[in-house]
């Protein structure tokens, strides 16, 4: 049962506290580095990174980061978490991975999806009233890139292609592609038109909402004459000792994040009562000892049919010494029993 199944980690370079205050961007896009580094002596099987352009987030360019993480590590993959293909050219997107996976020797994975944020649509000056059209119509020419082959394509936000080929092709096989979906439908079913594996990004309530999604999804590769295909989730958490420590060393952090975030989008503040829910065995974060999160992991596994879980491991500005141990065990103690449960 767990043949092909993954055990992945995300960050977005949360800018965290060192011990003279918040800490600069550029180091901690250094921790990030030191991070995957250990992520992959622990075993852990995907280190991803995801773009964005904001005060409280040090990673904007995700591939530059992913190639640092490459000349440090030998069997880890290297992905985006994601990459916001609305506002970037698939051709670039495809050139800088497909570099990366050169380098890498053939460990470059890259997730595209629309992003929960729109802070590149502005700053690169794309109109949000496209929102919808741009990631659709940029989508369907990443598709055409992936087949490997001289490609004619022609929509109506960018400029037409013919018989055009893309270089450095992929060395062998195709480019590793996700897209990441937040919770609509019609994503799912773009996913699936595409024959490309879905991560389901599940970052509030419990992962049982989500089994609408992963059936539909397999209902439409079998409509659509695809094979089976991988399901992910990404969801947040954090693994320390014991359930109380791990929640004690998060609150703070995750707070501060989520009512940062919820100022700008007119959320209420969160409590500790809706973080106690989260916390628990329906929420979505997964926080506790590493016993705990094991079978919270089991049970959504089982749930959705994954073939991979990723664990945002970075939620707020906690310290890098506390998302190392969470790291580590992540890799040393609860990836092993997962696999140990699902053997059973």
């Amino acid at each position: 049962m767990t043949q092909g199944f993954s055990f992945g980690v995300d960050t977005f370079g949360d800018v965290t506290l060192g011990p003279d205050g918040v800490e600069p961007q550029a180091k901690v896009l250094r921790e990030v580095v030191e991070q995957a580094v250990l992520a992959d002596q622990v075993g852990l099987d995907a280190f991803g990174v995801g773009e964005h352009h904001r005060a409280d987030f040090a990673i904007s360019a995700p591939e530059v980061v992913l190639a640092a993480i490459a000349a440090r590590t030998s069997r880890i993959l290297l992905g985006s978490a994601v990459t916001v293909l609305s506002t970037d050219d698939p051709v670039r997107v495809f050139q800088r991975f497909s570099t990366l996976n050169a380098i890498s020797s053939g460990r470059a994975e890259v997730i595209v999806g629309r992003g929960s944020f729109t802070e590149s649509f502005p700053l690169f000056g794309y109109d949000m009233s496209n929102y919808e059209a741009l990631f659709e119509e940029k989508l369907n020419l990443f598709a055409e890139l992936l087949k490997g082959t001289p490609v004619t394509w022609a929509g109506k936000l960018r400029a037409p292609l013919s018989n055009q080929m893309v270089y450095p092709p992929i060395e062998n096989g195709t480019l590793r592609t996700w897209v990441a979906v937040g919770g609509s439908p019609e994503s799912v079913v773009r996913a699936a038109h595409y024959g490309l594996p879905l991560i389901l990004a599940i970052i509030g309530g419990s992962a049982q909402r989500f089994t609408g999604y992963s059936q539909l999804y397999r209902q439409m590769l079998e409509r659509f004459n695809k094979p089976t295909l991988p399901i992910g989730v990404h969801s947040p958490g954090h693994i320390a000792a014991t359930d109380e420590q791990a929640k004690e060393e998060l609150w703070p952090h995750y707070a501060g994040l989520m009512n940062r975030i919820g100022a700008e989008r007119g959320w209420s503040p969160i409590s500790r009562s809706h973080f106690e829910r989260e916390a628990g065995p329906d929420g979505a974060l997964y926080v506790g000892s590493p016993e705990t999160v094991a079978m919270k992991i089991v049970t959504t596994m089982k749930l959705l049919g994954l073939s991979r879980f990723e664990l945002k491991y970075a939620n707020g500005t906690m310290p890098h010494d506390k998302l190392m141990t969470s790291l580590e065990l992540y890799g040393t103690k609860v990836a092993p029993m997962v696999r140990e449960r699902l053997d059973d």
